[in-house]
């Protein structure tokens, strides 16, 4: 009788911090404190504009008001120069010369005093106003501070786990609002996410005991050399269906855990997990008459191996059962590019259409009668495979080769 295996424990959290992607030029992007800085400037500029305008307005008015003189030289006056404010005043003149000449000095004055309001005003409105934008960005920071509170928890919750809270002190105003409603929100996913690692790990041993107490009992049968050869075909069947339900459970619970999160990050090479998956579905691909060849370079990512090579055997496996009935090839190569590592695995086969490629990445769902055969396997590899590149900050794409089969690329941030 075989022993009854323990359940797994739920997942460690994880520590690994992701990248944060800084914008190349941090001062053009439109940030809501920038944006606030030229709210508040832009209105101060305005309104010191309006104001600079009445004064000048005011100021032209009241100097403009009664233009003549309040005197008049007489033509026996004597005129005895003091300074050159008015260099049409010269000795010499009649008093109408005089007269005239003093008006026309005293509207010269006049608007260089306007002038000189105008420039200096100007002068010290620039000012203000940088003074004005620096205040500005600066309140702005003091009033947002509590929403970039916010964004940096919501970052480390999506980067480790969902233990930490934002408990944002100060006023009740609308950002505390919304930080209680964020820390309510993430309340309830921590106890959604715990349910579900209690789940997973419920139905990994309530769904492996039961097959692996089937798969004893029949390899126990099956080794009783006196049994009958239509029993030892009929256990052979039954273990065949029995290892076809455990691939299942076992394709099921790792969907499950890689949609999840990352139990631990550590430098693996693309390449290596290449050739395990390579030396994994070779005797497969041997049996099928398929070649399996491609250049791969060193690409190391931070992820996890055992998960990355599913991913790969995964694609592999698929490239090979699903391939050409003679003469079929498999590439798999390796490259590390800026800021991302790339795996791509192409094969021949089929023609697929590429409206059907977003499917064949559905669970149990397989492409038309050639994905139909039970011998092929559950229809849960390249969901796996979504499933993994997505809980490692990457992706898959599915793309049709010209000439029949596909090309899976698989990137990954390094």
């Amino acid at each position: 009788m075989a022993t009854t295996p323990e359940p797994p424990a739920a997942p460690p959290k994880p520590t690994w911090e992701p990248k944060q992607q800084e914008p190349p030029y941090p001062w053009l992007r439109p940030t809501i404190r920038i944006r606030l800085t030229l709210l508040y400037g832009g209105m101060f500029l305005i309104a010191g504009i309006l104001l600079l305008s009445i004064i000048y307005m005011l100021a032209a008015q009241g100097l403009h008001v009664g233009n003549e003189l309040p005197f008049k030289l007489l033509p026996d006056s004597k005129i005895q120069l003091t300074n050159n404010a008015c260099p049409a005043l010269t000795p010499g003149l009649s008093a109408d010369e005089a007269n005239a000449a003093l008006k026309a000095c005293n509207g010269e004055q006049r608007q260089q005093a306007l002038d000189t309001l105008l420039n200096r005003s100007l002068l010290a409105l620039v000012g203000l106003s940088v003074i004005a934008f620096a205040f500005g960005y600066a309140m702005a920071g003091r009033v947002l501070s509590p929403l970039g509170r916010i964004t940096r928890t919501a970052r480390r919750v999506a980067g480790t786990d969902l233990t930490r809270r934002i408990e944002l002190d100060g006023p009740d105003d609308e950002l505390k609002e919304l930080a209680d409603t964020f820390d309510d929100m993430l309340d309830r996913l921590e106890r959604a996410f715990t349910a579900q690692q209690r789940f997973v790990g419920n139905a990994s041993h309530e769904l492996r005991t039961p097959l692996a107490i089937n798969r004893t009992l029949l390899e126990v049968h099956l080794s009783d050399p006196e049994a009958p050869p239509e029993l030892h075909q009929l256990g052979k069947t039954l273990l065949a269906t029995n290892e076809r339900s455990e691939q299942l459970v076992e394709g099921l619970l790792l969907l499950a855990r890689s949609d999840n999160q990352i139990v631990e990050r550590k430098p693996v090479d693309l390449a290596e997990v290449a050739e395990r998956a390579i030396d994994q579905a070779r005797a497969e691909a041997v049996a099928k008459n398929v070649e399996i060849r491609g250049e791969r370079a060193g690409a190391v990512v931070q992820g996890n191996g055992v998960l990355l090579e599913r991913i790969a055997l995964n694609l592999v496996q698929n490239a090979v059962r699903y391939n050409v009935p003679e003469d079929g090839w498999v590439e798999v190569t390796t490259e590390l590019q800026p800021g991302q590592a790339v795996l791509v695995v192409s094969n021949t086969g089929p023609m697929v259409p590429a409206y059907e490629i977003d499917n064949l990445f559905e669970p149990f769902t397989r492409l038309r009668t050639e994905r139909t055969g039970s011998d092929k396997g559950v229809g849960l590899g390249l969901s796996i495979a979504r499933s993994v590149a997505r809980a490692h900050g990457g992706r898959i794409i599915a793309e049709p080769r010209e000439g029949g089969g596909l090309v899976m690329r698989v990137t990954l941030p390094v």
